[in-house]
């Protein structure tokens, strides 16, 4: 086929990434972005045709995929966020599921369906002492969790039942340069930036520093997702992740470091979430096996790169630029 690219959720963090690594390939891409969002900053994906498209909306879903004619699709559109699913779990549902059905369907319309991705979640596992693999027992324990579960099953059923060729993904904890403050080592990075250039006292906010997660670089997590594309098995999920589980405040300890001034740690019960698991690490053997995918950037230089990032986010919103 010798369509686009098709990217859903392309203006969001992964997809921001993953609009870079198709753009270094050359691959024509066509990115969507919900009504209103704004396009990533800096601008990401040079050359690829940007147009609004609201997942919920399924007419104008299947009008812009017959448009579009892609050769392949990455439907990385969707609520990201556990902490909010608890206070907007019908909107996590519908986006994630009902969000992910509509450009499923829509595919299945197409004369000859595209290979097509949907990324899920490592929160759709049962809590463990261990890495988890693929064949291990699920048990989602947040709305988000549900939502990821039950769109990772409406992607095998389009897989299986209506002929579109769809790789699932149970990816876990990434982060890197364009992440929200929202997520918590961007939020530590964004507050240090803050605290560096004056704007704020010298101190971070943290919740639960003793949790433990497997935290992949986004850029690495952006090619597992084009070698999966390519070579994955279709209905057939992938955990995406580095097998290695890092404690929250070793992460904090590690950003600390880099900082140009003093700064001091605070626990902020607030920040505190409901069913926060300890542990979450995954087994990467399955993707490395079948497709050949393993995670490249060190911690320390994601951790360097967010940091930055911020300090030059921070700069650009400082009162008088712009």
């Amino acid at each position: 086929m010798n369509g686009p690219v098709l990217v859903t959720g392309a203006a969001g963090f992964a997809g921001s990434h993953l609009l870079d690594l198709l753009a270094d390939g050359g691959a024509p891409v066509v990115a969507w972005r919900r009504p209103g969002e704004r396009l990533p900053a800096p601008p990401t994906g040079a050359g690829c045709r940007w147009a609004e498209v609201d997942v919920l909306d399924r007419n104008a879903v299947a009008h812009a995929v017959r448009e579009a004619a892609p050769s392949s699709v990455y439907h990385l559109a969707g609520a990201a966020h556990v902490g909010h699913s608890w206070s907007d779990s019908a909107a996590t549902l519908a986006v994630n599921v009902l969000g992910t059905w509509h450009v499923l369907a829509a595919l299945a319309a197409l004369p000859r369906p595209p290979r097509a991705l949907v990324p899920g979640s490592a929160l759709v596992y049962r809590q463990q002492d261990r890495p988890a693999t693929e064949e291990d027992a699920l048990q989602p324990a947040s709305p988000y969790a549900v939502s990821k579960l039950a769109q990772e099953l409406t992607a095998i059923h389009a897989a299986r039942e209506l002929g579109v060729p769809v790789v699932v993904t149970r990816s876990f904890n990434h982060i890197g340069p364009r992440q929200s403050p929202s997520f918590s080592t961007a939020g530590f990075a964004r507050q240090i930036a803050m605290a560096e250039a004056g704007r704020s006292p010298r101190e971070v906010r943290a919740g639960n520093l003793e949790a433990r997660r497997d935290l992949t670089d986004v850029r690495d997590i952006a090619a597992a997702y084009a070698r999966l594309i390519a070579a994955g098995t279709p209905g057939r999920p992938y955990n995406v992740c580095s097998g290695r589980a890092v404690r929250v405040g070793e992460v904090l300890d590690g950003l600390v470091a880099l900082a140009r001034v003093p700064i001091t740690v605070r626990v902020d019960r607030s920040l505190l979430r409901p069913n926060d698991m300890p542990l979450v690490v995954g087994d990467p053997g399955r993707a490395l096996r079948e497709v050949g995918w393993r995670p490249r950037i060190p911690l320390a230089d994601t951790l360097r790169d967010l940091l930055d990032f911020w300090r030059t986010e921070v700069v650009l919103a400082a009162p008088g630029r712009g």
